[in-house]
């Protein structure tokens, strides 16, 4: 499987640099700008004229990638689940680009609203969770991590399966909010899935996950070519919502949802933060940081964005090693 992740990584990769290099002037030339929000830390104005959307180009490269590497090294009772799962990823990112684009019309921060992206977004991993289970390819047992207790959820599974793909795909929407923040946390959980394909699964889904994981891990380091701060594109919420879809399909895939929760740790600390800063605003008039996310917190306290994905991406990688270290 070796060779094969090699060359999910490369190929990814090539075709990321590619299409970015190609058509990131094209975006600029149609003014596909981020609005850049107005209550947000003052020195992002300067990022004013950067273009968005750009997650379209890792897309297609994954996609592209895993159609290729899908004739030879994916063995074929597998090709269902795993196109269900990029399936499940391409519908999330639909509902970003319906985003991204509402963004540009209006030309200011604000796209879909909140509760119609909701709605999407459940509609979504709805049919994901029930296409899984109605063809045998996801079952309602749960593994604990760091213990060989299973517990079989039963018919909770199914609402507790959607709410998880859900809230991380809002999660990693969130995150996404520095230079190279997202795509440096995920190309780190990529690696992480793509080890645990090699080494851990027994499953017949572990030839999946090591080039899922590899095609994901190289569109994430090509996006980061242009993406590293400071960013000449954005993923927009193109990108991060295919993202969600995709490290939350790889850890249905290796049958152990409950690593994403972990492994993604930064995902959920960014929407915690939200949580607790809405939360006690409303309830007391108090915030608790100085913005939120958290990342635009630690900016105002004055880290550079450079730091902030240091930290983040090195916290990550530690909560991939200690995984997989008790998993192994």
């Amino acid at each position: 499987m070796l060779i094969f992740f090699i060359l999910s990584v490369l190929l990814s990769f090539a075709v990321t640099v590619l299409l970015s290099k190609k058509y990131i002037p094209v975006l600029i030339s149609k003014k596909m700008n981020q609005p850049i929000y107005e209550i947000g830390p003052r020195w992002h104005k300067s990022k004013a004229g950067t273009p968005t959307m750009g997650g379209i180009f890792f897309i297609i490269a994954i996609l592209l990638t895993m159609a290729v590497l899908s004739f030879f090294a994916v063995s074929k009772e597998m090709l269902v689940p795993l196109w269900i799962t990029l399936a499940m990823a391409t519908l999330f990112a639909a509902v970003g680009m319906v985003d991204d684009y509402a963004k540009l019309i209006k030309k200011q921060n604000e796209g879909l609203k909140a509760y119609q992206k909701f709605l999407l977004q459940l509609v979504v991993a709805s049919l994901y969770v029930g296409m899984m289970c109605s063809l045998g390819y996801m079952d309602t047992v749960i593994p604990i991590p760091f213990t060989e207790i299973e517990w079989d959820l039963g018919i909770a599974f199914y609402p507790l399966a959607v709410i998880l793909i859900v809230g991380v795909d809002n999660s990693v929407n969130l995150t996404d909010g520095i230079d190279g923040l997202c795509a440096s946390v995920t190309a780190v959980i990529s690696a992480f899935f793509a080890l645990f394909g090699f080494t851990v699964m027994s499953l017949a889904f572990a030839d999946a996950v090591v080039c899922f994981a590899g095609a994901l891990c190289g569109g994430m380091i090509g996006f980061l070519v242009y993406n590293w701060n400071p960013a000449r594109i954005f993923m927009g919420d193109t990108g991060s919502l295919f993202l969600g879809g995709m490290v939350t399909g790889l850890a249905f895939l290796c049958d152990n949802p409950i690593l994403i929760l972990i492994v993604g740790l930064i995902y959920i600390i960014e929407t915690v933060s939200v949580i607790l800063q809405v939360g006690s605003y409303k309830l007391f008039k108090k915030r608790i940081f100085k913005m939120a996310p958290i990342h635009h917190h630690f900016e105002k306290c004055g880290w550079s964005e450079r730091k902030i994905v240091f930290v983040a991406g090195a916290i990550t990688a530690v909560l991939c090693a200690v995984m997989y270290c008790l998993s192994i």
